[in-house]
């Protein structure tokens, strides 16, 4: 479970996902579990967001992104740097095995269902 001193500050989740019609999907999927999304079309936007807002509790990102890294790159990349950030990976095009993920990841295949990832993003809600 995530640590917030604040429990009235709001949690942040960056989704990462490079087609805008997902990304406003997933985005809303935040809004709906309660959170704030902020949203970035690529790995190194995220990259990028992270380096620069200390405030981002989760990252719930694709795994086929244009750019320098796939969102599984992005996701180990984030682990070894931002090791208290919670993941949420997701792919159409793959099928991940946990031992692929970063620790303390989840994985779920495309198409999900909305109550999977609500779920999942209130699991790491303190």
């Amino acid at each position: 479970m995530l640590a917030n001193p604040n429990l009235d500050a709001p949690i942040y989740v960056l989704v990462v996902e490079d087609e805008p019609l997902s990304r406003i999907y997933a985005s809303n999927l935040v809004e709906d579990a309660g959170l704030v999304p902020i949203e970035a079309s690529n790995a190194d936007e995220a990259i990028s967001m992270l380096e620069t807002r200390k405030d981002i509790l989760i990252v719930f990102t694709d795994i086929n992104l244009p750019g320098s890294m796939n969102g599984l790159k992005l996701a180990h990349a984030i682990r070894h740097r931002w090791p208290p950030i919670e993941l949420i990976l997701t792919s159409g095009r793959f099928n991940l095995k946990n031992s692929d993920l970063p620790e303390r990841s989840r994985f779920f295949p495309k198409p999900y269902r909305a109550e999977e990832i609500i779920s999942a993003l209130n699991g790491f809600a303190p």
